[in-house]
């Protein structure tokens, strides 16, 4: 086959740039925005921030009349405002003349800060009268080895036994329970060092009288053992407490009370007070101590109810508002085409472009968010239960868009209502057939089922089987492996381990 060429027409979608950058900014969630927007004031200079209480007049002698009623257009400062920035920075310069002393080049090794500029504690958080610390507000949270070693730094140790116990903290997980034996800890060590098996375990109990109570422990019984010799020596129940998780640990997770009190010899309500006491202890005490960074949700839309009637609106505190620099767009001249001039026309189109496509951005996050209120008014009302079947396609017919649309809008952007801060994507739900003919959200069942959990006997709880039929004869038809994975989604354990004793 000779090689050839052959023209062909056809027709291909391009995504320009500004598409690009336009479905991009859709699809970020609030924080990532807010970074976004930060990195383009920072790169773009035709970009600048509105401040709060800012008047100005969007107007951009360079914009086409079509453009000028945007937000992204704005005259040049006043004479009277310039002469008021320019009085103000001699006001500062006057009362604080020592601080406006050129720094010099070269400072003596031991030089402290303090001793050549002023300090003002007038900055910080409190004030003269309050104790700042910058630890507190900056630092991430505290890791359970560091929290462990800062408690063994204060116990006085040889060196053998420090390093012994440095060892045992680092084999200690985030649960709190030591992962390796004590052989093969001591199997670690170097054998010039002599450490021997019986150092090992006594320097492991030495580390188990840290806090968190528990910590260090090999197997559950013996983290609740550690837990309950903190107790005082009065607390009622303690002793059948400790022999019921020294012996019988594996009766109790099997929830046999019938075995438990003939081997231990309780009645029924004495075997609920001594449960009641072993589940007030921790079994994962090094949980506790919290790690991870805390993260926080910043909801983009907020529903509130006024007269009847269910507003929606942007939360416009969750996004700086934007606008293009009047002074450097009047730099802008339209018939040159040098370099500088280029260079600031295309940063000027970027900002126009940026800004147009956070508009597109809120209008479309809007246009969904109306939506979802119309159709699931019922669930702002009356809770999960009223919760009505609703799907991607049925939001995109609504207001004109793609399914595709509608995910990225409603992925990682968040609702507040007054019945919290709800993912947009949890307003989305499958539906099952009813007998009646008509369709129920299974988040309207996941809650009916959360519902009757919540209620059942506690000696008797409800099986699968049983939750099925109840939701029958309200005419919702589910099977049993529905309702199991629906279970399992709400975090509810099977009916075998939600037996308890009244």
């Amino acid at each position: 086959m000779k090689p050839s060429l052959v023209l062909k027409m056809g027709q291909q979608l391009t995504m320009t740039p500004q598409l690009q950058q336009a479905i991009r900014l859709l699809q970020l969630s609030t924080l990532d925005l807010q970074q976004e927007i930060q990195e383009a004031l920072e790169s773009n200079p035709m970009l600048e921030r509105q401040e709060e209480g800012d008047d100005f007049d969007n107007n951009d002698p360079l914009a086409d009349k079509a453009e000028q009623s945007g937000p992204v257009e704005a005259q040049e400062p006043t004479f009277q405002e310039t002469t008021f920035q320019e009085t103000s920075s001699t006001s500062e310069s006057s009362e604080e003349g020592d601080w406006s002393e050129r720094i010099p080049d070269e400072l003596p090794v031991d030089t402290a800060w303090e001793d050549i500029y002023q300090t003002s504690t007038s900055s910080l958080p409190g004030g003269d009268d309050d104790e700042y610390d910058f630890t507190t507000r900056t630092s991430v949270g505290e890791s359970l080895q560091s929290h462990l070693l800062w408690q063994l730094n204060l116990a006085p140790m040889s060196d053998n036994d420090r390093l012994i116990a440095v060892t045992l903290i680092d084999c200690i997980n985030n649960q709190g329970y030591l992962e390796e034996s004590l052989e093969e800890v001591c199997e670690a060590f170097d054998p010039e060092l002599d450490i021997e098996l019986d150092e090992v375990e006594a320097v492991l109990h030495r580390i188990q009288q840290f806090e968190p109570a528990g910590i260090g422990a090999r197997t559950l019984s013996e983290c609740l053992a550690l837990q309950l010799r903190q107790f005082p020596a009065k607390t009622p129940w303690l002793a059948e407490a400790q022999r019921l998780v020294a012996d019988y640990i594996e009766l109790l997770g099997a929830r046999d009370y019938s075995q438990l009190m003939r081997k231990m010899k309780l009645k029924e309500d004495e075997l609920r007070q001594v449960i009641e006491l072993v589940q007030s202890l921790n079994p994962r005490p090094g949980s506790q101590i919290e790690s991870s960074e805390p993260e926080y949700v910043v909801p983009d839309v907020i529903v509130r109810k006024d007269s009847e009637r269910w507003l929606v609106e942007l939360n416009q505190e969750s996004m700086p508002r934007l606008r293009v620099n009047p002074q450097y767009a009047g730099f802008v001249r339209r018939a040159d085409s040098s370099a500088d001039n280029t260079f600031m026309r295309n940063q000027l189109q970027e900002a126009r472009w940026f800004i147009k496509s956070l508009q597109s951005r809120n209008e479309t996050l809007m246009k969904v968010a109306t939506q979802i209120v119309e159709h699931q008014r019922g669930f702002l009302e009356y809770g999960d239960e009223a919760m009505k079947p609703l799907v991607l396609h049925d939001i995109a017919e609504a207001v004109g868009m793609h399914e595709s649309t509608i995910s990225r809008v409603t992925t990682q952007k968040y609702m507040h209502t007054p019945r919290g801060i709800y993912e947009l994507k949890y307003f989305f739900s499958s539906h099952v057939s009813t007998s009646e003919g008509g369709e129920c959200s299974s988040t309207a069942i996941r809650a009916i089922i959360k519902k009757l959990v919540a209620a059942e006997n506690q000696k008797k709880p409800l099986s699968d089987s049983k939750i099925a039929g109840l939701l029958e004869a309200q005419g919702i038809q589910v099977a049993r492996r529905t309702v199991a994975k629906y279970r399992e989604s709400l975090g509810i354990a099977p009916s075998s381990e939600r037996k308890r004793l009244m």
